[in-house]
């Protein structure tokens, strides 16, 4: 698992996996075109999810519970967050097709909301190298500590507003999903403490961090 994990293709291949399997689903399973395009835009959503939570939680998973897989996945930060761009581009594609075609009308609010967070996605995407890193300095991890913390925003709206609409279905996906995303900002969050010995002999408790490790390399493993 860990020589698997630490491929710099798996995630990579995982998002693109995700996202076809995501649309071909969706067309088997409409009735019609319309529903296909519905189901096919909503679900590569969902598709790329698991890939986000692991680049949104490598680094405190890997604080509270340190080992190989942990770090692989911390290790493969960067490429966990491309395979979750690419998952996604699939679902823009999709998105599009279905809201120019079958579903015109979305509110302004959603397209500025979500239009943000794919121009911000694709941002830290084109700046995920190295060399970027060393050419915006500081500012290089404001930019990825902001971005992934707004896609984590946009996910959770999403399904805040289906959990709090009328449709029942609707309610329950919102109602899970929400709450994975609620956790996985808790799990992200909650600090991780550490026990020392002081010189007089007492143990002395010391908090972890809370940034969830967003603003160090990409590819850093922790020591």
């Amino acid at each position: 698992m860990t020589g698997w994990l630490n491929r710099r293709t798996t995630p990579l291949w995982l998002g693109l996996a995700a996202g076809l399997l995501a649309v071909a689903a969706g067309l088997l399973a409409g009735g019609d075109a319309a529903e296909r395009a519905g189901l096919a835009a909503r679900w590569t959503a969902r598709a790329g999810l698991p890939l986000f939570l692991v680049a949104f939680l490598a680094s405190a998973l890997v604080r509270r519970w340190p080992g190989p897989e942990t770090r692989a996945l911390l290790r493969r930060r960067r490429q966990w967050g491309l395979g979750f761009a690419l998952a996604h581009t699939i679902h823009l594609v999709a998105l599009g097709v279905n809201v120019i075609v079958y579903a015109p009308g979305r509110s302004w609010q959603s397209l500025i909301g979500g239009g943000l967070a794919y121009a911000i996605l694709y941002l830290m995407v084109l700046t995920s190298t190295d060399g970027w890193q060393r050419r915006l300095g500081r500012w290089w991890g404001r930019l990825h500590l902001f971005g992934i913390y707004y896609i984590w925003f946009i996910f959770t709206a999403s399904y805040a507003g289906r959990a709090f609409g009328a449709d029942p279905g609707k309610q329950v996906v919102g109602i899970v999903f929400g709450g994975i995303m609620v956790a996985a900002l808790a799990l992200r969050l909650w600090p991780v403490r550490r026990t020392v010995r002081s010189g007089q002999g007492k143990d002395v408790d010391l908090p972890g961090d809370r940034t969830g490790g967003a603003v160090g390399p990409p590819g850093e493993v922790l020591k």
